[in-house]
């Protein structure tokens, strides 16, 4: 069974065979063996290459699979000679010949006979087997179609497609494609045309479907490297910067230099407690709010410095959460128990104020469109409110508590808030929907991670909870070790690809743990009041502010020594305001 040559340009060989080989117009090959039975293909290897036999000090590595992966990434990187070199020496083959054959057939476009093979290859997971058979003949029907074979094509489906019993779904939709062929006028090819895999790309869904000990999955042995030095990075309890290659060479290990922690600006523009701090997403600027009733914006320069851009006023009461819309031009500002104020970034002005007679707001947060926002009310009733100012939605009951925070799920389509003293909500403002996640002691504050599938929740005796929750919430983590008995202090997740935890403490530390870990690993003394917030700007892994009640915002960045890399001047930031 002929059909549509595959034209795609060479790319490499797969040639595993010490034997003759031939060139294929996709840049595959196998070699050109003769016939092959089921009892050469399941051969054992010699008896001192068994497959019991192992290596290394542990005793875990098998020797058979180290040499068939150590060839077939010979042969991924073109080394084609030495590949077929080690396959011989070794009395190891990368493949069986019947699997050899079994790919030529495929690339050669002999269907039924690859078929067949498929069938020899003794496969212990009947499913396997139709799923590839699936696969292999619905490549045959979309080419019979192209080479206007519809008869066969019809053939084909009814007699060996749809006995398969495997995607009825997907078989109605084949057989549309004979009753009602469409062509695409703008390219000039059919629907069936445009529907064919070149052959190599059929051949690796096929490898994806079989057993790795039947075809080694491609660039296994990089796959594993690659995994290695994952586990590395996150082993490393101060890994923190993409600066600089990892070797193959050595054993990663950073130092905590790597962490900021030194104190490069210490800003006193507020007059009263600095109560929040938060970057914006973009890292370009710092908003910082206090018991003054000030919000200020400041701005992070490409230097690293940090300058007041705006100082805002017209709460009335201390300002106690800010949220930054998620194009970061705009910022809500939320005062205790009293209005929402809507601010454009650019200008300072303020655009709008949200507020209900007779009851207080407590917090606020933007929908992910930016389009709307959410507050919670001192009633413990959610409003959504337009951009105007016109409230959309109140939905009743004990929605939310007293705490200042309001987080939205990754989806945009779940409200987080602290309902209870114990009890977080998640709420589906469109299917009213409710899930709970429930804590043995008072929550006081909670931070979302930035791809909003973690939560990070403070208690009142001091510890640090990571929940999943990315489908059924879990707890994953705890942290512990800062002190908290009397006030609110704010945590978060920061460092590259936020691998760490940071919070303020009562005691005037910042605190910082490994996430993974969960290990204390530094502890940052420098303020002179309890430290309410910490924010690690989220484009710069080596830049963390924190808020304080010595009525300080302390800017950390690396340590001086670090500040001359190769000889550049860095300031202790590799990358400032989202640059390098």
């Amino acid at each position: 069974m002929g059909g549509v040559e595959d034209d795609e340009p060479p790319s490499k060989r797969v040639k595993v065979s010490s034997g003759e080989s031939r060139d294929l117009s996709n840049g595959l090959s196998v070699s050109e063996e003769g016939s092959c039975s089921l009892s050469d293909s399941m051969a054992r290897l010699p008896v001192s290459q068994e497959d019991d036999e192992v290596v290394g000090s542990k005793g875990i590595i098998k020797k058979v699979e180290l040499v068939r992966i150590i060839a077939e990434a010979l042969y991924s990187l073109g080394y084609s000679k030495t590949g077929a070199r080690l396959e011989e020496e070794s009395g190891i083959p990368l493949r069986s010949t019947l699997i050899d054959s079994f790919m030529q057939q495929i690339l050669d476009g002999k269907w039924d006979e690859s078929v067949a093979t498929l069938h020899k290859i003794n496969l212990m997971d009947e499913t396997i087997v139709k799923l590839a058979s699936f696969v292999i003949l619905e490549q045959k029907f979309f080419e019979l179609l192209a080479g206007d074979k519809v008869m066969d094509a019809l053939k084909t489906l009814r007699i060996e497609i749809a006995p398969l019993c495997i995607n009825d779904d997907r078989v109605r939709e084949l057989s549309y494609f004979i009753v009602s062929p469409s062509w695409n006028l703008l390219e000039g090819t059919s629907v069936q045309e445009s529907r064919i895999k070149p052959r190599k790309s059929l051949l690796e869904e096929l490898q994806k479907l079989l057993p790795p000990t039947v075809m080694i999955p491609e660039n296994r042995l990089v796959h594993l490297v690659e995994q290695a030095l994952d586990l590395q990075t996150d082993a490393c309890r101060f890994h923190n910067s993409s600066v600089g290659e990892m070797s193959l060479l050595t054993d990663h290990q950073c130092g905590r230099d790597k962490i900021p922690c030194q104190t490069l600006q210490i800003l006193r523009e507020h007059s009263d407690e600095v109560w929040f701090v938060q970057f914006s997403h973009n890292g370009k600027f710092l908003a910082s709010s206090s018991g003054d009733c000030l919000v200020i914006i400041w701005e992070v320069k490409v230097d690293g410095q940090v300058t007041m851009k705006h100082k805002l006023s017209g709460h009335q009461k201390p300002v106690n959460y800010v949220s930054w819309s998620p194009d970061d031009l705009e910022l809500l500002t939320c005062g205790v128990e009293e209005t929402v104020r809507h601010w454009d970034v650019a200008s300072g002005e303020c655009l709008h104020v949200y507020e209900k007679s007779g009851l207080g707001l407590v917090s606020c947060g933007w929908a992910a469109d930016g389009k709307s926002i959410f507050s919670g009310v001192t009633d413990k009733s959610i409003s959504m409110w337009d951009q105007e100012g016109k409230e959309i939605e109140c939905w009743k009951g004990q929605k939310t508590s007293r705490i200042a925070d309001l987080g939205i799920t990754a989806d945009g389509k779940e409200l987080i808030t602290v309902c209870k003293e114990t009890t977080i909500l998640l709420f589906g403002w469109e299917t009213k929907s409710e899930k709970f996640i429930e804590e043995d002691q008072t929550i006081t504050s909670f931070a979302l991670s930035e791809d909003r599938k973690f939560l990070l929740i403070s208690l009142l005796n001091g510890e640090l909870h990571l929940w999943n929750i990315d489908g059924s919430a879990k707890l994953v983590a705890k942290y512990k070790g800062h002190k908290r008995s009397r006030f609110v202090v704010r945590s978060c997740f920061g460092g590259l690809n936020q691998a760490f935890i940071a919070s303020g403490s009562e005691d005037s530390q910042v605190y910082i743990w490994h996430r993974l870990s969960g290990e204390l690993i530094l502890t940052l003394a420098g303020h002179s009041g309890a430290v309410n917030c910490v924010s690690w700007n989220p484009t710069n892994p080596h830049m963390l502010a924190s808020a304080s009640d010595d009525r300080t915002i302390r800017i950390w960045g690396l340590s001086r020594v670090n500040m001359n890399l190769n000889g550049r001047h860095s300031t202790g930031v590799h990358c400032c305001n989202g640059k390098t």
